[in-house]
């Protein structure tokens, strides 16, 4: 061998090199990038969004409950008003932009320590990815702990004012996290974000036993993401439009810090075609465009897909459009990615499986329901502005299935166009 290609190559990693020799700093350092980079998030949104007017000391117990539950806690809400009347509260939603940032954040803090390894054992792994959840446990404790306030509800003035002073009914609402629930789906949700990131990055080691599964599992996982940061990014530009040709600078950056991916991901379950029922009622409202608002605005509770979309705006079809090409470049981006000895028809059934996958997982967490109401003397909600309902919820299955039928077509057609290109690695003969 000649001393030229000798020092060509890398040199070897010391023996005994592992993740474990990091130590907890490089843990403690991840644990917390990703907290502080959610919480930023989540103040400057909550900022935009009016929060900083909440009466004082409640600003941080929403901040604090906002990145519970974009990591899948659970905030309950309770009410009280008098021994005459009630209240009574629910709220289900993930800020998705807060989640992002975290998944984001924390993934790229755990694969660092691990780049330029070709293997790493599964014990090795295992061990990295305990000291993270540790701290990501006591980490979640606090936040956990801290994310709890009640709020007095102002019921204006006139009868009703008069009436709940009269009764000492006035209204408060209340909420607080539930503890051990908010620790088992935070650490899942870890888990969730730090298998993805294995599964994603092409320079992370997996243990030996499973490098035969990497050709299929990663270039498809690694097209998921890419697909839906896409759309991401694409929602992020109409935002920006939307900011400087309209104004509405302040709103704009609160939907973008919150909630951007709950919008972007219902765009794509719309374009291939799911079907969500939902429903707006008094005051509440979604930060949609406005053709949504109006399917959903309805005395009971409303179907919305591009059929309903299209009935009030036909140029809605352009949501089909975007998720066709969209899919057939990140289908094609996989089969580049992929060794060539994958067949077309195996490329579209691991995008089928990939996107079958990933539905549900935009389903379930770009839910919606919230409810609020004041009820007197038994009386049902009192109607106005004290009581209101939102809802948004996906047809779960019936989305699954649109997932992998286009994963089968984007998947075989995205492939055709991959196969004479070269792929990293590839030895083309002479």
């Amino acid at each position: 061998m000649s001393p030229r290609i000798a020092s060509a190559r890398p040199a070897a990693a010391p023996a005994g090199r592992s993740v474990a020799r990091h130590g907890w700093p490089p843990a403690l350092a991840a644990v917390v990038a990703a907290l502080v980079a959610m919480a930023v998030v989540a103040a400057v949104g909550l900022w935009a969004a009016g929060a900083s007017d909440l009466p004082k000391g409640a600003f941080l117990p929403v901040v604090l409950a906002t990145v519970v539950t974009a990591v899948g806690g659970t905030v309950e809400l309770s009410g009280n008003a008098g021994d005459l009347a009630r209240t009574n509260a629910g709220l289900t939603v993930v800020p998705l932009s807060v989640t992002l940032v975290g998944a984001l954040t924390v993934a790229g803090g755990f694969l660092r320590p691990l780049r330029h390894r070709a293997v790493a054992g599964a014990r090795e792994l295992a061990g990295w990815a305990a000291r993270i959840a540790a701290l990501w446990v006591l980490a979640l404790l606090g936040f956990a702990l801290g994310a709890r306030h009640t709020f007095a509800l102002d019921v204006g003035s006139g009868t009703l004012s008069d009436l709940t002073g009269l009764l000492d009914a006035s209204p408060r609402v209340g909420f607080t996290t539930d503890v051990p629930l908010t620790v088992v789906l935070g650490l899942l949700w870890l888990a969730g974000i730090l298998l993805l990131a294995l599964l994603v990055s092409p320079g992370a080691p997996l243990p030996g036993r499973l490098l035969r599964f990497q050709a299929s599992v990663r270039p498809a996982a690694y097209a998921m993401v890419v697909l839906l940061l896409s759309y991401v990014g694409l929602a992020l530009v109409a935002a920006l439009v939307v900011m400087v040709t309209r104004g509405h600078g302040r709103e704009t950056l609160a939907v973008v810090l919150l909630g951007l991916p709950n919008l972007a991901w219902l765009a794509l379950t719309l374009g291939l075609g799911a079907t969500w029922h939902g429903r707006i009622d008094g005051p509440f409202g979604l930060p949609v465009p406005h053709v949504l608002a109006e399917v959903l605005r309805t005395p009971d509770v409303s179907t919305l897909n591009l059929r309903t979309i299209t009935a009030h705006d036909g140029r809605w079809w352009w949501l089909a459009g975007v998720a066709a090409v969209l899919l057939l470049a990140v289908a094609f981006l996989m089969a580049v990615r992929s060794p060539a000895r994958i067949r077309p028809w195996q490329h579209a059934l691991h995008l089928a499986i990939a996107l079958a996958l990933t539905m549900p997982t935009l389903c379930l967490t770009g839910r919606i329901s919230a409810h609020y109401g004041l009820s007197l003397l038994g009386i049902g909600d009192l109607g106005g502005n004290l009581s209101g309902q939102l809802l948004l919820d996906p047809e779960l299955w019936t989305a699954v299935g649109l997932g992998a039928l286009w994963g089968l077509v984007a998947g075989f057609l995205g492939a055709l166009p991959a196969r004479p290109v070269h792929r990293p690695g590839e030895v083309t003969p002479a």
